[in-house]
């Protein structure tokens, strides 16, 4: 017997939801890590500098400031 269409597409809607949530679950996640660790913002600019871009850009259209600025500092000086 064939699945009924409309069991299909509330099944299919679920597994949608599902994976938007764990993907928004995700972001936070990401974001809450760089927004507390210097250390990890430096990982991700040598792994992954445009997600470290998106991070300083959400920060500055939230009007916090001056982020980007202290950790190019920072690693300048511990490059020296």
């Amino acid at each position: 017997m064939p699945p009924n269409p409309a069991s299909l597409a509330k099944t299919l809607m679920k597994g949608v939801i599902v994976v938007e949530l764990l993907g928004v679950c995700g972001a936070y996640g990401l974001f809450h890590k760089m927004n507390g660790s210097q250390d990890f913002r430096g990982t991700m600019n040598r792994r992954l500098p445009s997600v470290l871009e998106v991070y300083y850009q959400s920060n500055e259209w939230a009007g916090v400031y001056g982020v980007r600025e202290k950790d190019l500092a920072a690693w300048s000086a511990n490059q020296d």
